[in-house]
């Protein structure tokens, strides 16, 4: 299953990398709004949407990006921590 990530803290990306792995699966992390977001975010099974460490902006290109694909979960969080993320892919991944 491939997972991307929007949002969240930069000292954390190793560790949603990891936890994602022991769920056997692939994550990309966006933290920052980069140049090309929205031509690397891709086709992903599970699109997690971390909404108080991201921008409007980087909201808006990860929603169209993704627009039209009907087999992808987006979820929503609120928080960041790793424990919100357990809880989503033990929701989604399993």
């Amino acid at each position: 299953m491939s997972v991307v990530i929007v949002g969240g803290n930069d000292c954390m990306v190793r560790r949603y990398k990891d936890l994602c792995k022991q769920y056997d699966c692939q994550a990309k992390v966006f933290t920052q709004m980069k140049d090309g977001l929205k031509n690397k975010i891709g086709c992903p099974d599970l699109l997690v949407l971390f909404t108080s460490t991201m921008s409007h902006k980087m909201l808006r290109y990860a929603l169209n990006e993704t627009k039209g694909q009907d087999s992808m979960i987006v979820a929503r969080s609120h928080s960041s921590s790793m424990s919100a993320l357990r809880n989503i892919l033990e929701e989604h991944a399993c």
